[in-house]
């Protein structure tokens, strides 16, 4: 007997009109009835309301009516009917359609109706509205979401309400701050102290500001807040208006995100970039002048040139013609030699030949250096040296050119009669060299940056001092490489500069017995058969023309393979070769000479333009003995040539 699917002591005729009323009048929820073959056959006012469709509209429908494309070209409703007809009953909560296309999300119930026999007459359905419901839990979802992501960026949100004054805060955005157990809502007076104390002034206006505009007026800044330790971080916040409804009051919404890496990121990028624009237009002042102090000594030299070739000079002329070209090569090989110097001593190509030396001898061989500039522009140099021995470990040649570019400095910058002051001092472990002067000084900038590379060039716009600006950063380095620092200060413009060098502080020790020269009562030179080999034909001549002078036998050639020859034929005792020839190199050639029976003994000299130290290394490794840089000092080839007569 099959069992009764309502119990009830009610009459039958009441219980049919209680069927029919709830099938019928409930609004709230769908409820309606499909025949066997899933047709509709009874639609409720419920379903109406609910679905849109009118019981006209949906009576004699199938259920795909209530289905969304997508579900129904998947056979949802096929599936779901044949669910119901294996197992009495299906459900499930799932978005559906109403007849104007809009989705609500539903809760549905289909169960299969049998008969007294058991067999299928038909299906009902019970459908209930679950939108507000499936938007509240997508809120809290959100929420939650939100809270994880402002936890993640060190963000939080906050809502002011102008009517009560009061901010509302989330509570993970205080936990940031490291206030866990503040209030959420909180007086805005209160929430101005999560500030920093120089920023709440700024911010307090910016929400007045915000009020008075009213909406359409955004609150955009960046600002400071602090945590509980006291440190304060930068933050973004960015705030608008906001309200439920017509009737509710306006409130402003907003969000504060942690900032402080990116900021601070930002502004040392933004310092690097301008230091590299300043480095850029030093580097650019630098270039323009390098062309003007070269073009400077090739003027003379051109006309000196110009006028050895008329060939109408006394002997007087042409000494002193001679010597114009002597001294201006010399300036522009002083030129060339800082702008390598510097090179090599940026790209710690320096090796430094340390040994303990006392800071006076130091002292004395700069000042002799100097000494001509000094007198030139009839300046006054004071000494004021230590009385004791101050002893450095360090490199005398570069030790010797440090303090002999300070000086150096001092003569260019000072005026003709003016006053330098070099003093050596012992202070706290190391050693003080200051040079002071009563010259051009300059100005605090220029001052905290005077050895860097390229600041010097801008210091004075007609260089009628001469040089490059390179001494003072070339100081810096080599100081740098003894372990010591630099430090530069002036009153101003017209006021003098001081320039300070401080050194390890070694313990004194006895000065060593100087080996006396041998070279006293040496015999006379013997003159030497010397072979020039260079493709640059003026300076080949010149060279020999130089040597001849000084009593040698000279020959010139041109080229390596007829050096090779000749050289065969009548071995020289010196050969004065060029790198960079055009048919084998020099340093092949050099290989070349020593594998000669002939010319294996004879003494092999580089002339070159390459004057990097692995150039030098090259050379000597190809058999070289000594090594010159073009253009040569030919004063010191004559030494060195006399040496060996």
């Amino acid at each position: 007997m099959t069992r009764p699917y309502m119990a009830s002591s009610l009459p039958d005729h009441q219980v049919a009109e209680l069927h029919r009323l709830m099938s019928e009048e409930l609004s709230d929820v769908a409820v309606f009835f499909l025949d066997a073959k899933g047709l509709i056959t009874v639609w409720n006012r419920g379903a109406e309301d609910m679905k849109g469709y009118t019981a006209q509209e949906a009576i004699g429908s199938p259920l795909g009516l209530l289905y969304t494309d997508e579900q129904k070209a998947q056979g949802q409703p096929e599936r779901n009917l044949d669910e119901a007809r294996k197992t009495g009953f299906y459900k499930e909560e799932t978005w559906r359609r109403r007849k104007d296309g809009g989705l609500f999300w539903a809760r549905v119930a289909l169960t299969a109706l049998h008969d007294a026999a058991g067999a299928l007459v038909g299906f009902s359905k019970v459908t209930v509205d679950l939108t507000a419901h499936k938007r509240l839990e997508s809120c809290v979802q959100e929420r939650q979401d939100t809270q994880r992501i402002l936890r993640t960026v060190h963000a939080g949100m906050w809502t002011w309400h102008p009517e009560t004054d009061r901010v509302e805060v989330c509570a993970n955005f205080l936990g940031l701050l490291g206030h866990p157990s503040a209030s959420t809502s909180l007086p805005f007076a209160d929430w101005l102290d999560f500030f920093d104390p120089t920023e709440q002034s700024r911010v307090a206006d910016k929400f007045l500001l915000a009020r008075a505009s009213g909406p359409g007026s955004a609150l955009v800044m960046e600002t400071r807040m602090c945590q509980s330790d006291g440190r304060c971080r930068w933050f973004y916040m960015q705030a608008d208006w906001h309200r439920e409804n017509e009737a509710d009051p306006l409130v402003m919404n907003g969000v504060n995100i942690d900032i402080d890496e990116l900021k601070t990121v930002g502004e040392g990028l933004r310092l690097a970039a301008g230091k590299l624009r300043d480095a850029d237009a030093r580097k650019d002042d630098f270039l323009a002048m390098l062309a003007h102090e070269l073009r400077n000594p090739l003027a003379p030299i051109r006309s000196a040139a110009e006028l050895l070739k008329i060939g109408r000079l006394d002997p007087g002329q042409v000494q002193k013609t001679s010597e114009i070209i002597a001294r201006q090569v010399n300036h522009m090989t002083g030129l060339v030699d800082d702008l390598l110097d510097v090179s090599r001593v940026t790209r710690g190509l320096v090796k430094l030949d340390k040994k303990p030396l006392d800071i006076r001898h130091i002292v004395t061989d700069a000042v002799e250096q100097v000494t001509p500039l000094v007198r030139a522009r009839r300046q006054q140099l004071v000494l004021e040296l230590a009385p004791d021995a101050l002893m450095v470990l360090g490199d005398h040649k570069r030790l010797v050119q440090i303090v002999g570019n300070l000086l150096n400095n001092s003569a260019k910058y000072t005026p003709d009669g003016g006053h330098i002051v070099l003093k050596t001092q012992a202070q706290d472990g190391q050693v003080l060299l200051r040079v002071d002067d009563d010259g051009m000084g300059m100005q605090p900038e220029l001052a905290s940056r005077v050895f860097d590379l390229f600041a010097q060039a801008e210091r004075t716009p007609d260089r009628s001092s001469g040089g490059l600006g390179l001494g003072l950063a070339l100081v810096k380095s080599l100081v740098e490489l003894h372990g010591g620092s630099v430090d530069c200060a002036s009153d101003g413009p017209g006021r003098g500069s001081r320039l300070s060098v401080w050194l390890p502080l070694l313990a004194p020790q006895a000065d060593k017995a100087m080996p006396q020269s041998a070279g006293l009562n040496a015999p006379a030179p013997r003159p030497l058969s010397v072979m020039i080999v260079d493709d640059n034909m003026d300076a080949a001549q010149m060279l020999a023309l130089f040597l001849e002078a000084a009593g040698h036998e000279v020959r010139v050639e041109y080229g390596a393979r007829q050096a090779l020859e000749q050289a065969r034929a009548k071995p020289p005792d010196v050969f004065l070769l060029d790198i960079g020839l055009p048919d084998i190199d020099g340093n092949e050639l050099a290989k070349r000479i020593r594998a000669q029976p002939e010319t294996a003994g004879a003494v092999l000299i580089a002339v070159t333009g390459y004057g990097q130290e692995q150039d030098r290394q090259k050379a000597l490794a190809a058999g070289f003995k000594h090594h010159f840089v073009k253009p040569v000092d030919p004063a010191k080839l004559a030494l060195l040539l006399a040496g060996m007569g």
